[in-house]
């Protein structure tokens, strides 16, 4: 048999790389002469960058930037194996790991090492640029991500603005001057797997605010400021994107990009599989297996299981999605091309010990899923 293993990330415990092996470990414990190609997979957020460092055959660099904070922190990114495209992933440098939970505020944290990330890019000559805009620890517009390429965003006394989502309050006036002119020659795509406008009840404060920190009293200001930001940055630049899909994607950043740089938004998936060659691989597979940490009514919205079904589903091959943890909504993904939805926990378990287990768990629930999958071929082949 022929098995194509392409799981995300269990955030927290797992790498999608991780995950791959431990599948294909259990593969393996019933049918050891089994095919197995694994394509560790991300939908933008965190495990972009190796997913698709891996899968094209690239490597890694490294490039030291400040964190939501401004702290040095050492981030990586990657550069696929064309030799020409670079990805670069928010989350290592302006992502909510980088951050204790007691430092979480977003009135205050900023996506300038994002920028810097994306300056590292220009300086090595690189002019196509993949961006991965999940898991950020911020809520200032991309305004820090901005700075960090030459812009400049100045209170009414004509002062430079200090970091953070609460400042934009006072922004008067944005100085393009300084913008750097490699990006009108570079391609950037942005990995977004959201849709929400900048502001507003589906907005950027509103829905992700809270998980970065956000108190109650935050949220209104924080979104405020976002509005006023909009409506400068729309007289800035001539560009009205708030109410575009994805402008509120990672505090915001998502509007950023669109107005200071020349991106333009591809489903977070849809690019990492493309960039895999996910649906040459498809061919010849017997039964594709992917996976995440939580299947849920959010997976459908265009998380990487969803996306890895529907390219299988074209294809023919039956796919089975292994999550540890299953929520309401979940068998919404029998309609998109998964044939059926399995969680990793064989018991009642706390979460931590999951967490702690994550590996062994995914290696047993493949072992069992393949248990039952050699239980009806050999029903088919006695009738």
């Amino acid at each position: 048999m022929r098995f194509l293993v392409a799981p995300d990330s269990f955030k927290g415990s797992l790498s999608a790389l991780e995950v791959a092996r431990a599948m294909e470990r259990g593969i393996r414990a019933v049918f050891p002469g089994a095919q197995v190609d694994m394509i560790p997979i991300a939908d933008g957020g965190e495990g972009t960058v190796e997913s698709l460092v891996l899968a094209t055959g690239g490597h890694l660099e490294h490039t030291v930037v400040g964190d939501p904070l401004a702290r040095p922190v050492r981030a990586a990114w990657g550069i696929l194996g064309d030799g020409r495209t670079a990805v670069v992933e928010m989350a290592a440098a302006s992502g909510l790991p980088l951050l204790l939970p007691a430092e979480r505020n977003p009135l205050v944290t900023s996506t300038c090492g994002t920028g810097q990330l994306i300056r590292a890019v220009l300086d090595r000559g690189l002019r196509r640029i993949i961006v991965g805009i999940g898991g950020s620890a911020t809520n200032d517009g991309g305004t820090g991500m901005a700075s960090a390429l030459g812009v400049r965003f100045l209170d009414p006394a004509g002062a430079e603005l200090p970091a953070g989502g609460a400042a934009l309050a006072r922004l008067e006036r944005i100085d393009l001057d300084g913008l750097d002119p490699r990006l009108a020659e570079t391609e950037l795509v942005v990995a977004c797997d959201v849709d929400n406008p900048l502001c507003g009840a589906r907005g950027a404060t509103a829905v992700y605010g809270p998980q970065k920190g956000a108190t109650a009293d935050m949220l209104e200001i924080l979104d405020t400021a976002l509005e006023h930001f909009a409506r400068v940055a729309t007289a800035a630049t001539g560009r009205e994107v708030a109410q575009e899909p994805g402008a509120g994607a990672a505090g915001g950043l998502g509007a950023g990009l669109r107005l200071f740089t020349p991106a333009r938004f591809q489903p977070g998936i849809e690019l990492v599989l493309e960039a895999c060659g996910f649906r040459e691989r498809l061919e010849g597979a017997d039964l594709v297996l992917t996976g995440e940490g939580r299947t849920d009514a959010q997976t459908v919205m265009g998380k990487a299981p969803v996306g890895v079904a529907r390219l299988a589903r074209k294809a023919g091959v039956p796919v089975v999605c292994l999550s540890g943890s299953l929520g309401p909504g979940c068998d919404a993904l029998l309609d998109e091309g998964v044939s059926a939805t399995l969680s990793i926990v064989p018991g009642p378990m706390d979460l931590a010990a999951c967490m702690a287990q994550a590996g062994s768990l995914v290696e047993q629930a493949a072992a069992r899923l393949c248990r039952t999958l050699r239980v009806g071929c050999a029903c088919i082949q006695a009738e």
